[in-house]
């Protein structure tokens, strides 16, 4: 019996039976009433969020551990990475061009539910075993909702110690090293097989290689995972937003069919499911929430840790993320993978896919890709790893909470050579089960947050008065 693949069917179960219709009615239905019930509030409000990235209002006496900008870039450290490489590729091979579309939509309101989820991170911020303050769904749940809604966070938590774990990452990171660096030498096809498995011997030292990498950064906590965050985070965007633009503007005469073929897509399904609309829009609501995890509960977390007394503040600048990550950096990767047409291959895979139209598009333009795709994913590795110790400390302790990395640098290895079918269907389903507490206990509590908001912007006209 191979163990790999039973295992391989029993996640692909689980993450199909998870991403049924009733959870994407709750993740768009819910950023759309949040969309609405705000009065577009963190839209109008969008340069205010600017000046508070930008430090304007920033106080080193407030509570907190970083600062906003580094609160909204370990995020984006953990988000803008191989989701954006690779789960684009997933989108449109598994969902056609007209997943795209659907993850435009969902990153569109899930702006608003960024907004929601993240203030109130800061408006009901509880202090874990240890005396330390801490942000989060679990900790909104607690301090904000009954005790008869405790369960809520406890399911959250169980499922972000999963949902968290880099395997994702890990394997498409490992791939490509392989494909850009070790079969152009004839190297990397090296495997070990026994009765139970098989497995590319160069996955396992990668793996190995990273593992050791990743646990030198993260034992320094959030204030060193912040620090490494904020400086290669603007690095990592603007040099793969500079490449993709490159290979768009070397093809700028496809851009306009290429973006019918996303709206019209979007309402056929031609292109790969013959017609089925509600599964192209199951995929892209997946993927937008593997990108930019609006509604998924893990930006919270990071930004319930940020240096500020004002909710609200928190709340605008998380709501940049979905706009940077999908909006931007999706659909960029989107057209590059389109206007070379390399989308329509069936023998390649995930983040393949998207190495073929860096080649494609620019000579020498894997190997661009490549080293973003490194730092994507190594910026990732380090963050993620916040979320799960912050779980895990909810449940056992925060004294305890050091025992999840054990776990989670463990779990490098073993995504370094599982099938990516596998892990992503793993991921989806535990995101899934997070994001049901995550925008439950938002809505509830979203007239207290409205509160808090029109509350906050009455204070800044006094201000400026």
């Amino acid at each position: 019996m191979d163990i790999g693949k039973y295992l391989e069917s029993l996640m692909i179960a689980f993450g199909n039976a998870m991403w049924g219709t009733p959870l994407v009615v709750l993740l768009l239905g819910g950023g759309i009433f949040f969309f609405f019930y705000s009065r577009f509030a963190q839209f109008k409000h969008f340069g205010h969020a600017i000046n508070v990235l930008r430090g304007k209002y920033d106080n080193p006496e407030e509570k907190g551990e970083i600062s906003h900008y580094q609160a909204l870039s370990t995020h984006l450290a953990a988000t803008v990475g191989m989701g954006n490489i690779s789960g684009v590729a997933v989108a449109i091979l598994t969902g056609g061009p007209g997943a795209i579309f659907w993850m435009w939509v969902s990153a569109f309101f899930g702006m608003a539910t960024k907004f929601f989820t993240s203030t109130l991170a800061i408006m009901y911020r509880g202090k874990d075993s240890a005396g330390e303050l801490q942000g989060g769904p679990m900790y909104v749940i607690r301090e904000g909702l009954s005790k008869r809604w405790y369960w809520l966070a406890v399911l959250f938590s169980v499922a972000g110690m999963v949902g968290v774990l880099p395997i994702f990452q890990a394997n498409q990171l490992t791939q490509v090293i392989h494909d850009v660096a070790l079969k152009p030498l004839g190297l990397g096809d090296g495997h070990i097989t026994t009765s139970l498995f098989s497995l590319r011997t160069s996955d396992l030292v990668t793996g190995l290689i990273l593992t050791a990498m990743v646990t030198s950064v993260i034992y320094g906590g959030i204030k060193r995972v912040g620090k490494v965050a904020g400086q290669l985070v603007p690095v990592m965007v603007i040099l793969y937003f500079v490449t993709v633009m490159i290979i768009i503007l070397l093809n700028y005469r496809h851009i306009p069919s290429m973006l019918a073929l996303i709206f019209t897509d979007a309402f056929t399904g031609e292109a790969v499911l013959g017609g089925a609309v509600g599964s192209v829009i199951l995929i892209g609501a997946q993927r937008a929430a593997f990108s930019n995890e609006a509604g998924i509960g893990t930006a919270p977390m990071a930004h319930g840790a940020a240096k500020t007394n004002e909710p609200v503040r928190e709340g605008l600048v998380a709501m940049l993320g979905p706009a940077i990550d999908t909006l931007l950096v999706c659909t960029l990767t989107a057209l590059a993978i389109l206007i070379t047409d390399t989308w329509h291959s069936t023998s390649r895979e995930g983040v393949s896919v998207t190495l073929d139209a860096f080649n494609a598009g620019l000579p020498y333009g894997g190997y661009i890709l490549a080293l973003c795709a490194a730092i994507f994913a190594i910026t990732s590795l380090f963050s993620l790893s916040y979320y799960g110790e912050k779980c895990y400390g909810f449940l056992f302790g925060a004294e305890r909470k050091k025992q999840y990395i054990l776990l989670y640098v463990s779990s490098i290895i073993i995504g370094s050579i599982a099938s990516l079918k596998a892990i992503i269907s793993l991921i989806d389903g535990m995101y899934a089960t997070m994001a049901i507490p995550t925008v439950i206990s938002a809505l509830l509590l979203s007239p207290r947050v409205m509160e808090e908001t029109k509350k906050y912007f009455s204070r800044m006209k006094g201000w400026r008065a």
